[in-house]
């Protein structure tokens, strides 16, 4: 196990990383400010589970493999620009309504298929970010030691407290940007600005991934 000061270190680090905007923060609010409370939320239980992927991948020494693979890494990466782009398409072409109108969350069927499509986005969103795999195999050894027993354990240790402030610091910016969206929803005239700010959004987060080729 990892002793105390170096956990500690390690939680300060991560605070400070996630506090730094990046894909999956402007997403959340992004959904948050266009739809709600309840999917921020549920858009964050994607996110964690991508999360989770992550942590299995690297305890195993999966991500290593992938990361020295340099085609890997650049398929990687454009099926995250590629999903993303095509979110952002959903998000506006013609027709597409259900996700952005109020009645989304109504209870019955359809609800329960909004709540599925937020998660997975929410999911491949985090999965397909090549970015939190290169950030987990370059940060993580920095803290871990043979001295402090199994390197299984101190990895899925630091995974999970990396977890956890990433889903606290995300849990209050839903709240806070979700306070956004009784404004947008009072007015229903917004609702094409609500699906054009969500396709800038996304487009843009591809745009930013595409262009990023460093490791």
């Amino acid at each position: 196990m990892l002793p105390l000061n170096e956990l500690l270190l390690f939680a300060l680090a991560a605070l400070g990383l996630v506090i730094t905007p990046g894909p999956n923060m402007i997403y959340l609010i992004s959904r948050s400010i266009t739809q709600g409370r309840r999917a921020g939320l549920v858009s964050l239980l994607g996110v964690i589970a991508g999360f989770l992927v992550h942590i299995f991948l690297v305890s195993f020494g999966l991500t290593a493999v992938f990361m020295a693979i340099p085609m890997v890494y650049a398929l990687l990466r454009w099926l995250g620009v590629g999903y993303l782009l095509y979110l952002a398409w959903d998000a506006i072409k013609p027709g597409a309504t259900s996700l952005f109108e109020k009645q989304s969350f109504a209870h019955g069927p359809n609800a329960d298929q909004s709540n599925w499509t937020l998660f997975r986005m929410g999911f491949l969103t985090n999965v397909l970010n090549p970015k939190v795999a290169v950030f987990y195999v370059s940060f993580f050894p920095q803290f871990t030691r043979p001295e402090y027993g199994s390197l299984l354990s101190q990895t899925i240790q630091l995974g999970l407290t990396q977890l956890v402030i990433s889903a606290t610091v995300n849990f209050l910016i839903v709240l806070s940007a979700a306070r956004m969206a009784h404004w947008f929803k009072a007015r229903p005239a917004y609702i094409r600005i609500q699906k054009w700010f969500m396709a800038s959004i996304l487009t843009g987060l591809a745009v930013r991934m595409a262009i990023d080729k460093g490791k």
